[in-house]
């Protein structure tokens, strides 16, 4: 399934008042030929498709490939994504959780959008609407389908809420035929829904090497 269709499957008309005036600003900025809006459509995309999440990658496939970072990374999760350079405001209280072949973590912030924007960046659309919100706690493996995610029904599924003073990032399994792989290519594999747990890495077969 496509962004597009997570973002129609889960939009919603409800808008804070921060995104109303946003929403304003731009259409007035369009009106008086300030902005662009296809160009800012992908600057948006770009901050929340590529940049961001590249910083999430790098974190999983040294997680990946270095096993002492990996047990830093579960023991002080902040501390070891700010010694590759990602830190910073909404990425404090960092709490990373891991994916085994017997449980599947999956993200969600049930009160607003919490979010790692220091690894992850922009939270996309569908994170922020209500039917994801709720749907996510009380239909887990339901919303995985949704999202194209089809799980062995022994695997257990927990969801964590995501608050001001905790965010969660996945640590998604390492795909088979990696071996002897660099961080490089590791990172390529590592998509941002795998690092919120509504999808999983690429296969290694699906990129080129």
């Amino acid at each position: 399934m496509s962004d597009h269709q997570h973002e129609h499957d889960y939009d919603h008309s409800e808008l804070s008042e921060t995104e109303l005036r946003v929403r304003a600003l731009e259409s007035i900025l369009t009106e008086k030929g300030y902005v662009d809006p296809a160009a800012l459509d992908v600057l948006i995309e770009t901050y929340e498709k590529k940049v961001g999440p590249r910083n999430g990658a790098r974190v999983v496939a040294r997680a990946w490939s270095n096993p002492q970072f990996k047990a830093w990374l579960m023991r002080d999760a902040n501390a070891a994504i700010a010694s590759v350079g990602y830190a910073g405001r909404q990425g404090e209280h960092m709490t990373v959780v891991e994916n085994t072949p017997e449980r599947h973590n999956m993200v969600v912030c049930t009160l607003c959008s919490c979010y790692p924007w220091p690894v992850l960046g922009l939270p996309p659309v569908w994170y922020k609407s209500a039917p994801y919100r709720s749907r996510a706690v009380v239909d887990p493996r339901g919303v995985l389908r949704d999202f194209g995610v089809a799980l062995p029904a022994q695997t257990e599924i927990r969801v964590w809420d995501s608050t001001s003073e905790v965010r969660y990032l996945v640590l998604p399994m390492r795909p088979a035929g990696t071996e002897g792989w660099s961080e490089e290519q590791l990172a390529e594999l590592v998509t941002r829904d795998s690092m919120i747990g509504t999808g999983l890495p690429k296969k290694s077969d699906e990129i080129a090497r």
